[in-house]
């Protein structure tokens, strides 16, 4: 079954109290195109998670990112107590000598203090353990695996909607049948009935079925109608092959496009040209999808 290439995936894991979020989103890309977001504590695993990623993504515009979200007690900034208590005990002691009166409200006092430099704790760096890594891998992995799942998910989607426009393609090309043989007729009556106004010509009847034999031939699209078909059971076949072909269903596309054109230049009867132009737009259809499909 074929993938999409456009899919979400998310997953949340908890370690000692702190949230780990990993949230994946992708969407059609001709090759890997990976842009990651990840949190300070987990960028030494980086590259693991970009292997990880590129192996079972492959293909597609890909947002990976990772943050941590701490509860209120983790967030904040502690205050340095030593040093508001050597800033107070300075301030005390400058009042005196000053001779000033402080104020007695403490609320200015701690107001002021808290201004004063590295009254705030600097924030010790974090090490990442290997038991909260082992807890990010897994939400790593399940992100990653429900963004396939949804991927596979859409490309079964889009092989539904491939096999319906497949099958209208082939069901306007056996229409075209009925027209053909009207069409030898009619070219046969037009050129006779061009040559009966040139008034003073006599021509030769024989000559005439030789040179209509020359003709028709040059307009055949039996070919033509034998390669589209091959090609359109070709398009099946690669579907049922799995994920990974989207380039070359995108060429056989290519392909049906080619014979489709070559039948509507070869068609000059106007019920046949509408049926190509039918056909044109259900290949439409399948080219602007198939640049989702992986």
């Amino acid at each position: 079954m074929i993938q999409s290439m456009t899919g979400y995936g998310k997953s949340v894991a908890t370690f000692e109290g702190k949230k780990i979020h990993v949230e994946v989103k992708s969407l059609n890309s001709k090759a890997l195109d990976l842009s990651t977001r990840i949190a300070p504590l987990y960028r030494e695993k980086e590259m693991e998670i970009r292997q990880f990623v590129a192996k079972l993504l492959e293909r597609g515009k890909v947002d990976f990112s990772l943050w941590v979200e701490k509860n209120e007690a983790q967030a904040a900034v502690p205050i340095n107590k030593a040093v508001v208590k050597n800033y107070y005990e300075q301030m005390l002691a400058l009042s005196d000598e000053l001779g000033l009166n402080p104020s007695s409200k403490s609320e200015d006092w701690m107001l002021t203090l808290l201004r004063m430099p590295d009254t705030i704790s600097s924030v010790e760096a974090e090490e990442l353990s290997e038991e909260e890594w082992a807890v990010a891998k897994v939400a790593v992995e399940e992100a990653v695996n429900n963004l396939v799942a949804f991927r596979t998910q859409e490309g079964a989607a889009l092989e539904k909607k491939f096999n319906e426009k497949i099958d209208n393609i082939e069901k306007l090309l056996k229409s075209i049948e009925p027209f053909e043989t009207q069409r030898v007729e009619k070219i046969r009556q037009r050129i006779v009935e061009g040559l009966e106004k040139v008034s003073g010509v006599d021509y030769d009847k024989n000559r005439l079925e030789q040179e209509m034999i020359y003709y028709i031939e040059k307009l055949d699209i039996n070919e033509e109608k034998q390669r589209l078909t091959n090609h359109l059971n070709y398009f099946r076949e690669t579907m049922r092959d799995g994920h990974g072909q989207g380039k070359k269903l995108g060429f056989i596309a290519q392909e049906m496009g080619r014979e489709i054109n070559t039948t509507g230049s070869k068609s000059n009867l106007a019920e046949m040209q509408n049926i190509v132009v039918m056909m044109k737009d259900e290949l439409e259809q399948i080219k602007e999808q198939v640049l989702n499909v992986m």
